[in-house]
């Protein structure tokens, strides 16, 4: 044993973690999916105080063994039956929250993660309640954000998972992230129009979007009264210059 080894041991022999204020652990998820035209995202009814039959975000504390991303994923099938590991679904850490106040019961430190649900813009996955969660649902994310109040900080959180996703969508394809592997030009724009809450026009769209994806040569199969679709996969390449979320209003004459 090397002195400098003999030192840390003796260190941590007397090494007292109660000598310091003591803070959990806990996850939250923003699960976006989009169907019908609408951004959904999977929400809880509270079974247990505090903030007992409120609607919050699926999540919960980080066990002894378990990282963060691992406590996520199982807080999730916990509480609502989606299962991260058997889904379409793209995940990121979106932002740490440390505001003392967050929680009435002690001081908790939130690590938030993004999970985007492939969907054909149908039908969603069930989900099913479970662990400490009285109910879940699926619910209209800008609905829930302009008229109902979410436990805890949660509201904030799924503020934050909007801006996200609607930042990185002016140039990224990460949009491409809501819809199956194969996708066409009306379904991505669904996904822009029903995140961004407007309504793009289609020829504008068609010629931003097309440099940054793969036609695959297949078409979906034509349906009453519709043609068949060409059918894309998305790149990696950046959108450039951005599609703009907001579009310029048009500049009015100077009068005379």
């Amino acid at each position: 044993m090397t002195p400098e080894t003999n030192s840390a041991g003796k260190f941590l022999e007397s090494y007292n973690p109660r000598d310091y204020p003591s803070t959990a652990l806990t996850v939250d998820l923003v699960v976006f999916a989009v169907t019908g035209g609408v951004l959904n995202v999977a929400l809880v009814r509270r079974g247990e105080h505090p903030f007992k039959d409120s609607l919050a975000l699926p999540g919960g504390f980080v066990g002894p063994e378990e990282s963060a991303s691992q406590a996520a994923g199982r807080e999730l099938a916990e509480e609502t039956g989606l299962d991260l590991g058997r889904l379409p679904v793209h995940i990121e850490q979106l932002a740490t929250y440390t505001s003392p106040d967050r929680d009435p019961r002690m001081r908790v430190v939130s690590v938030a993660h993004l999970a985007l649900l492939a969907s054909n813009g149908i039908s969603l996955p069930k989900i099913a309640a479970g662990s400490d969660a009285a109910a879940a649902g699926w619910y209209g994310v800008h609905d829930i954000l302009r008229g109902k109040e979410l436990a805890f900080d949660h509201a904030a959180i799924l503020g934050d998972g909007l801006a996200r996703l609607a930042g990185k969508m002016e140039y990224t394809t990460v949009a491409a992230r809501l819809l199956p592997e194969e996708f066409t030009l009306t379904q991505l724009r669904t996904v822009y129009d029903a995140v961004w809450e407007t309504t793009l026009a289609a020829g504008n769209f068609t010629r931003k979007m097309m440099p940054q994806l793969n036609d695959t040569g297949r078409k979906t199969r034509g349906t009453t009264g519709g043609a068949p679709a060409a059918l894309f996969t998305a790149t990696d390449r950046h959108i450039h210059p951005p599609l703009k979320r907001f579009p310029t209003a048009p500049v009015q004459p100077r009068r005379p």
